[in-house]
């Protein structure tokens, strides 16, 4: 039976889940049936039999990350065998060594960000600071990569904080390059510390230029993972079945690629 890691999940506090799905759809006017909780996304990925999930959320505001990241902690320490949880930074904490040395006190492997969100750009200073101590911290970190509307995490800026830190295991989300997919892949395919997932993409892409992009970057270097709360399980595998890969590609962007970055057995 093939294991299954989804590697791109949100999940929030059930008081303030609606609210925070309700943020998601405005942000990118998409319709999004699933609640955004704990129990939405095992349920979500039981339709597709999920064994592992990588859960994470993002600070809009500095003074969120602490109880973000204690959230996240929590919610890992309760699914302990299924759940590996990132951490989130702020590049305005007036602290963020003490964050990060908070997350990693609370269990968490890795950090996630949103530039776009969180309103910085991926070859700024701000960004430099953050790379430096998840550098000397040697944990992967997660960035939310692409929109055609900004440019804080557009390729232009991405490739230099990857060529800044060579040795930081950086996870492109979404091809590294929201809504200018093949733009991405054409600057940053090769570059050795870069990972992918393929997650919020395949619903606008081609299986066979979604397929092109994973040659692109190697199969050995992408992630499946459905974005949760913003795409079901079921209709994203349907999208992934669709792409003629073999079936050592298979296994390793649905389990070997995210198990070898999370440590898992």
């Amino acid at each position: 039976m093939q294991k299954i890691i989804n590697s791109h999940c949100h999940i929030y506090p059930e008081k303030i889940a609606s609210k925070a799905v309700c943020g998601i759809k405005d942000f990118y006017d998409l319709d999004m049936s699933l609640n955004g909780t704990v129990s939405g996304l095992i349920e979500d990925g039981k339709k597709v039999g999920v064994t592992h999930y990588l859960v994470h959320s993002v600070a809009t505001t500095p003074k969120q990350v602490k109880s973000i990241n204690e959230f996240i902690g929590e919610s890992v320490k309760a699914n302990s065998d299924i759940f590996t949880g990132f951490g989130t930074l702020h590049p305005d904490s007036e602290d963020m060594q003490g964050d990060f040395d908070h997350l990693i006190e609370l269990g968490l492997k890795g950090v996630k960000v949103h530039p776009d969100f969180q309103q910085f750009a991926m070859n700024g200073e701000r960004a430099f600071k953050m790379g430096e101590i998840i550098n000397e911290g040697n944990v992967p970190l997660m960035v939310h990569c692409g929109d055609f509307r900004y440019s804080y995490s557009n390729p232009e800026h991405i490739k230099p904080f990857l060529e800044k830190f060579p040795d930081i295991t950086f996870i492109g989300a979404h091809f590294a390059g929201w809504s200018i997919w093949n733009e991405a892949t054409e600057q940053l395919a090769g570059i050795p510390n870069l990972y992918v997932d393929l997650s919020s993409s395949l619903y606008d892409l081609t299986p066979e230029n979604a397929l092109e992009l994973i040659h692109a970057y190697g199969a050995d270097k992408v992630l499946w993972g459905t974005d949760y709360p913003m795409w079901e399980s079921k209709s994203e595998m349907e999208y992934f079945n669709k792409l003629d890969l073999t079936k050592k590609e298979r296994s390793q962007i649905l389990y070997e690629n995210a198990a070898k970055i999370l440590g898992l057995k």
